[in-house]
């Protein structure tokens, strides 16, 4: 199909959908508005059968969690294709080192930047594992803990150079974080119908309201989310860098280490 072609399909598909996303937009009620009927029925009886102080969470892995398992294979979906055409074109090889393209002028990085990174790094990473850990307790969750650390990995190349973070950053283990994780949330669910329960049915103690550990199973499917979630967005960046990276070869004059 020719760029043409699929500019014109956009705008179709656009033209279509917006009566749609319009109506949506306005039927939605207004900021400040009393808690629909769904809301406080969630805020009364989630606390007392599930121990979890965030409904957010209790929502997505107990009320909804097939929905949200839904959700975690389309992400793994999309990353996966993501992956599959940048490696189609440029093969599957992932270089050790980055080149200069010719022409490109290489900044070399101050001293307050690579200081800046050195702090903000560890403690970024510090606060996404608070997020993954106080999933229902506090707002947060696998998901936004798991965005917070692929960020704090993104730190150390933005601090170190491309050279320091391939060497932390391994494609091999991203793909089992972001793969096991996924199959760790797939195991929350069938694991339960092997005592006779029903798919995704909490079989673990629950814990005490406002605790850490509280939740059940619910604890297993958020770590499950942040290590698909932390693996999937780092082999993102890697593989988008990867694009901007020339082939290995022995140095030529006007190639130099970024």
């Amino acid at each position: 199909m020719s760029p043409r072609a699929r500019i014109a399909l956009l705008v179709l598909a656009g033209l279509v959908l917006l009566p749609g996303t319009g109506a949506v937009i306005a039927g939605l009620p207004p900021f400040g508005s009393t808690i629909a009927q769904y809301g406080e029925r969630i805020n009364a009886i989630t606390p007392q059968v599930r121990h979890v102080a965030n409904m957010v969470s209790a929502i997505n892995f107990d009320l909804r969690g097939l929905d949200t398992l839904g959700e975690e294979f389309m992400l793994l979906a999309a990353i996966t294709g993501t992956v599959v055409l940048l490696r189609g074109r440029r093969g599957e090889g992932n270089t050790e080192r980055a080149m200069r393209r010719p022409g490109r002028a290489v900044i070399p990085r101050s001293d307050t930047v690579v200081l800046v990174c050195r702090i903000a790094g560890p403690l970024t990473a510090l606060f996404g594992l608070y997020v993954v850990l106080h999933a229902t307790v506090t707002p947060g969750g696998g998901f936004q803990g798991g965005v917070i650390l692929a960020s704090a990995t993104l730190l150390i190349y933005l601090g170190e150079g491309y050279a320091g973070w391939r060497d932390t950053v391994r494609s091999h283990w991203l793909d089992a974080m972001e793969g096991g994780g996924a199959l760790l949330f797939t195991l929350c669910g069938l694991a339960p119908m092997l005592t006779g329960a029903a798919f995704m049915q909490n079989v673990l103690p629950l814990g005490t309201f406002r605790d850490v550990f509280s939740g059940g199973l619910m604890l297993v499917e958020n770590l499950g989310v942040a290590l698909a979630v932390t693996g999937g967005f780092t082999q993102l960046f890697l593989e988008f860098m990867e694009e901007t990276r020339a082939a290995d070869e022995p140095d030529e004059p006007g190639e130099e280490s970024a």
